[in-house]
């Protein structure tokens, strides 16, 4: 795996926070939940799109594309969530919590998936 810079690590790690901030205030001030959301969203998925894999073995490119994938799922899960603020388009509930917790899953399985298959390589 490619290491992040420590600029790029202290990115990684304010976005992760601003997204838990993001989803805390979500329940009291939708737009400043959201807009904080979608800051740390952001910042997470472009230091988590930096640390790529350059290797060969073929477990680690399907962790890696699942990391992807849960990133994907956090950006999506913020266009949800903006759909439901302003009250535009189909998804006005509650339906970003599915792919949040599509993507905090896959995340956190990666997250500890992915040192094992570092050591083994």
């Amino acid at each position: 795996m490619k290491e992040l810079s420590p600029l790029q690590n202290w990115c990684f790690i304010v976005g992760a926070v601003l997204m838990i901030i993001g989803l805390v205030m979500f329940m009291m001030y939708p737009v400043l939940g959201m807009c904080a959301f979608g800051i740390g969203t952001l910042m997470f998925t472009l230091m988590q799109v930096q640390a790529e894999y350059l290797g060969r073995s073929l477990t680690l490119i399907r962790l890696r594309r699942q990391q992807l994938l849960a990133c994907c799922c956090f950006v999506f899960s913020l266009v949800m969530m903006s759909m439901q603020v302003h009250g535009w388009g189909p998804f006005r509930r509650q339906e970003w919590l599915v792919a949040l917790a599509i993507g905090c899953v896959l995340e956190l399985y990666t997250s500890f998936r992915i040192p094992q298959e570092l050591k083994k390589e």
